[in-house]
């Protein structure tokens, strides 16, 4: 959740256009300070944040199916029907979220996913594995294979070397580029109930357009989630040597890819057509290898890492993903918003690190003492409840 923020609010901070790269914005140009803490974003966050969480959203769904399958008298089939609902709940409050917050939802995202990863949970690790880098290189690559022809115009353009064709098209894309931004900062400007009426008005479908864009790589990664959950390496099961050689192998190859392309962008000072593409599809590699990675650093560092102040903080704000995801949103609208203070478009990319770290000392200022005296986050409790129908317990002095 650390990390997704620090990807995230340059969505708050819009609008939608400039999120991709500093290269649009509304200043005309991007400073140098700007781009270097967008490179820094890129090289550390940027896809990997996404990925993992992708990861161990396939986990937690098994172990969901799982702990419901162990109560008495529960079958599989009653764990299945469980965290269907929790699925389409999950869809109800991402929409919500979209209409009422931010155009950046992911959780309708994950919700679709979720369902159609459910249908394959029971296939063998061997073809979960198969099946989700299988599918994940292909999308990637078909989408890296279309995007060539508006790289090359761009790149031709800024050498001096491009076709009639190719500058009208380059001009034609980033004239429709700033006519989005426009209309983003006018629809920003507005109170919170015009926007909510606006979004339904004129893109009631926007949620589902992002599930389809992100499906051949939200899918996958679930897919690989679930493969993990079953080797064990979630539990700690996996040798100490195995989780070393996964560290060490994806952030060779995390790292020397994300290095590459972000040396290609830096010395272009991130071309605005481009840099979209680049983030979703030409960095898909070293989106999934870096999480891996991540993944495996963490799971060496736990067992000390849990032991201390900030590892509890740590797990809290983990346990409160879902509240802290939403009130994030709620947060940073307030900031950004016409119905808050209307700062979208006004503040720059170094001074949105700032409130990165007012962020996180939130989420991890706020979840542990909650959980010293609740048993689940606000809006957890709230999904729990209705997924299973009941109104489950609340207090720690509450039993679920």
């Amino acid at each position: 959740m650390l990390g997704i923020l620090a990807v995230n609010i340059a969505g708050f901070a819009g609008p939608m256009d400039t999120t991709d790269g500093p290269a649009l914005s509304l200043a005309g140009h991007a400073s140098f300070a700007d781009e270097a803490s967008f490179a820094a974003i890129f090289l550390l966050f940027e896809g990997k944040m996404r990925a993992l969480f992708s990861l161990l959203f396939g986990a937690s769904m098994l172990l969901l199916i799982e702990r419901t399958e162990k109560r008495p008298r529960n079958s599989s089939l009653v764990g299945e029907k469980l965290q269907t609902r929790r699925l389409l709940w999950l869809a109800a409050f991402g929409y919500l979220h979209y209409i009422a917050l931010w155009w950046g939802d992911i959780l309708f995202d994950y919700a679709v996913c979720g369902l159609l990863a459910l249908t394959l949970r029971r296939l063998p690790v061997r073809a979960l594995v198969g099946l989700g880098l299988a599918g994940f290189a292909a999308w990637h690559l078909a989408f890296a294979l279309d995007s060539l022809s508006t790289i090359l115009a761009e790149e031709h353009l800024r050498a001096r070397i491009a076709s009639a064709a190719e500058h009208a098209s380059v001009t034609q894309d980033l004239a429709a580029a700033q006519l989005r931004i426009a209309h983003d900062m006018a629809q920003s400007h507005l109170g919170f109930i015009a926007q909510a009426r606006a979004k339904l008005a004129t893109a009631p479908d926007w949620p589902l357009v992002v599930t389809l864009y992100t499906i051949g790589e939200t899918l996958p990664l679930m897919l690989l989630g679930m493969a993990l959950h079953r080797t064990g390496f979630f539990a700690g099961r996996w040798p100490r040597r195995w989780l070393l050689a996964l560290a060490t192998g994806g952030l060779t190859l995390g790292l020397g890819w994300a290095l590459a392309l972000l040396g290609w962008a830096w010395l272009r000072h991130f071309p605005p057509l481009t840099m979209p593409h680049i983030l979703a599809s030409w960095a898909g590699g070293e989106h999934l290898a870096l999480a891996l990675a991540y993944a495996a650093l963490l799971m060496l560092a736990a067992p000390r890492l849990l032991e201390s102040g900030i590892g509890a903080r740590l797990a809290a704000a983990g346990r409160m993903a879902f509240s802290n995801y939403l009130l994030t949103s709620l947060m940073m609208g307030a900031i950004f918003q016409g119905w808050g203070l209307g700062l979208e478009g006004k503040v720059s990319r170094v001074a949105q690190l700032g409130l990165v770290a007012l962020g996180w000392a939130l989420m991890l200022g706020w979840s542990k003492p909650w959980l010293a005296r609740f048993q689940q986050g606000p809006l957890e409790w709230a999904w729990r409840s209705l997924s299973e129908w009941r109104v489950g317990g609340f207090r720690k002095s509450q039993k679920l």
